[in-house]
């Protein structure tokens, strides 16, 4: 689970920093999930963990690391926990591979980015970040306050979804033009030039869900 705080961030900046804390995080499920496994195959089994150690060639601390998540198994240790308890290597990933990451926002928290192009008066508030093995995903929540000026246009890859909250606005994307009320949506191509026209009731509040490649990112 990871809990995004209150801290203004670029873009760029945000980026960088999930993908290393994404790596980080893998790295270290993996770890505990081929731990738990080697742990579960080693009771049925009805061993020890001296005893499934010297079946393995591992040392006893070592073995104990590796139950616990607190070492990387080699290919080759592997292997010699597969020969050791007899199964494949596979039925070691099984609870990793069936894991799936959630991200929790609470209430008026959110990460703060400062989205290239926007002009002041606008906040976005980034309410979690999910990656796929090819997409990324970025959910924000945005306000746009009293006295803010329309014309904000922005262009990036991938596609995006809007949904008003209140307020209301024109928004352009490309060469057309659509009124946005509370309860209205819009779902579009990013690549294309797009973004607030004239607001018309502020302040607005809307959500909005980008799509992308996470491979086309700069």
């Amino acid at each position: 689970m990871v809990k995004i705080k209150n801290k203004k961030i670029s873009e760029s900046g945000l980026r960088a920093i999930e993908g290393s804390r994404q790596r980080h995080t893998i790295n270290k499920t993996l770890e505990t999930s081929l731990g738990n496994e080697v742990r579960e195959f080693r009771r049925k089994l009805g061993l020890t963990v001296a005893q499934l150690a010297n079946l393995a060639g591992l040392s006893t601390g070592m073995m104990s690391k590796l139950e616990n998540g607190h070492a990387s198994p080699s290919l080759a240790t592997l292997q010699s926990l597969s020969k050791a308890l007899n199964v494949p290597i596979t039925s070691f990933l099984r609870q990793f591979v069936s894991q799936r990451d959630a991200n929790f926002t609470g209430s008026g928290e959110g990460q703060i980015v400062q989205r290239r192009g926007s002009r002041a008066g606008y906040e976005y508030r980034l309410l979690g970040r999910n990656w796929g093995k090819t997409i990324a995903i970025e959910p924000y929540f945005i306000t746009i306050a009293e006295g803010s000026d329309g014309f904000t246009y922005f262009q990036h890859d991938g596609i995006e979804f809007a949904y008003m909250l209140g307020g209301k606005m024109t928004y352009r994307h490309g060469n057309k033009i659509y009124t946005l009320n509370e309860g209205d949506s819009l779902f579009f191509d990013a690549d294309v030039p797009h973004g607030p026209e004239e607001f018309l009731k502020l302040p607005i509040s809307m959500i909005t869900v980008i799509v992308y490649n996470r491979y086309s990112e700069s």
